[in-house]
């Protein structure tokens, strides 16, 4: 049996104000053809299906007219939710999609058994089961007398995911036993690398759950939460399929892919890698720098390049900063398009240069981050430092969790 694994597709994601809805209908259409030509007969997609928890009408259609392309191939569908859905909506039209055999598990259910799949053969017997593990999220992990302190809620966290799956792996033992199992997770496992367009999961990432008490029961894990393709240190196969567009500038060097299992040859998955659809250009250096490497940029087909542009100065200088922003109003060249420009000075000075540089970037900063930078000026313990932490991001997952309903 050959499965697809992948994750983190951000339906509706925008960068810098710039749409991806192109990018991601040209994967689409290539994951079609490389699903048709592998002959897969399952697709997992673990987490992070929108970018927001209330996606716009648009996202939403993008993401229905996916699901009935790949629904054409006669390929099972199994879709996780991950921190960035909103389990509800997810699950709104779950029974309508089961018929077509698109199976949605957006949060986890009262009973670990409705996240057990099984893949049946042509012989309606079963051959594989998924153990479909979506985003835990803090509710569904600790109670009340697991203690209030800043190491409790850490502590209860990571047992809280450690027992979710456990107890996933002991329902499939029991009801399934000798049955070959895929277990899918939306976490952040401890070593894996982030980028700055994952946004910060399970009290700013310090509750990084170590893969190695998955344990050994599940063939493969697939993961999803971290969008950089990588493998993760654990007793079984256990892979980060990564986000099959890059959606930072800081994932522009990224080798986006999908994996692939063949269950006759074993669980180490073929990275089959994606193409590029778009690229993502960071100029930075001096005035001259920058204008010579905008001339050199040679006109092209194909979905715009976009570009982030940073100017580099030892010392502050208005004009330099005027001349930039003519620079970038003035620049045209077919098949790119400068989405952030910004400057920085090696000597900095309090006033306007200054001013300049943090209007540039207020728009890139994530609630956590402002409150951090404000935690940071205050004459504070670092136990006080962590409990306001702790504190911000439970408001901050229950602000999250007010937009999904």
């Amino acid at each position: 049996m050959k499965i697809l694994h992948t994750a983190d597709w951000h339906i509706g994601k925008k960068l810098h104000k710039h749409s991806l809805h192109p990018d991601f209908d040209l994967f689409i259409d290539w994951l079609c053809q490389c699903i048709a030509e592998n002959k897969v007969e399952v697709l997992l997609v673990s987490g992070d299906v929108f970018d927001l928890a209330n996606p716009s009408s648009e996202a939403r259609q993008q993401y229905f007219k996916a699901l009935m392309k790949l629904k054409r191939l006669d390929c099972k569908i199994i879709l996780t939710g991950g921190n960035h859905d909103s389990p509800a909506m997810l699950n709104a039209p779950q029974e309508v999609l089961r018929e077509l055999d698109i199976h949605i598990i957006g949060g986890l259910p009262d009973e670990i058994s409705e996240c057990i799949i099984p893949i049946k053969n042509k012989e309606n017997q079963t051959e594989l089961l998924v153990a479909a593990l979506p985003y835990l999220r803090d509710a569904d992990l600790r109670t009340a007398s697991q203690g209030n302190s800043y190491e409790d809620r850490l502590d209860a966290l990571r047992k809280g995911i450690k027992q979710t799956f456990l107890d996933a792996a002991e329902f499939c033992e029991t009801e399934y036993p000798g049955s070959p199992t895929i277990a899918m997770g939306h976490l952040f496992a401890a070593g894996a690398e982030t980028s700055e367009s994952e946004r910060d999961i399970q009290i700013g990432n310090q509750a990084a759950f170590n893969a190695l008490q998955f344990g050994k029961y599940f063939n493969y894990i697939a993961l999803g939460h971290i969008h950089k393709p990588q493998r993760v240190n654990a007793q079984t196969p256990t892979f980060y399929s990564g986000s099959p567009i890059p959606l930072s500038f800081s994932e522009r060097s990224n080798k986006n892919r999908i994996l692939l299992l063949d269950t006759e040859t074993g669980w180490e998955p073929q990275n089959i890698e994606i193409p590029v659809f778009r690229k993502l250009l960071k100029i930075t250096g001096t005035l001259e720098i920058l204008q010579q490497k905008l001339l050199e940029l040679q006109a092209r087909d194909g979905l715009a390049s976009l570009i982030e542009i940073e100017l580099k100065e030892a010392n502050f200088d208005s004009n330099k900063i005027y001349e930039l922003d003519q620079l970038v109003d003035n620049f045209k060249v077919e098949g790119y398009e400068i989405v952030k420009h910004r400057a920085t000075f090696e000597n900095k000075i309090s006033g306007s240069g200054e001013l300049y540089e943090q209007k540039q970037q207020l728009e890139d900063l994530q609630p956590l981050d402002v409150f951090q930078k404000l935690v940071d000026k205050q004459e504070e313990d670092e136990d006080t430092r962590k409990e306001l932490l702790s504190a911000f991001n439970e408001i901050l997952e229950e602000v999250h969790q007010s937009k999904r309903v």
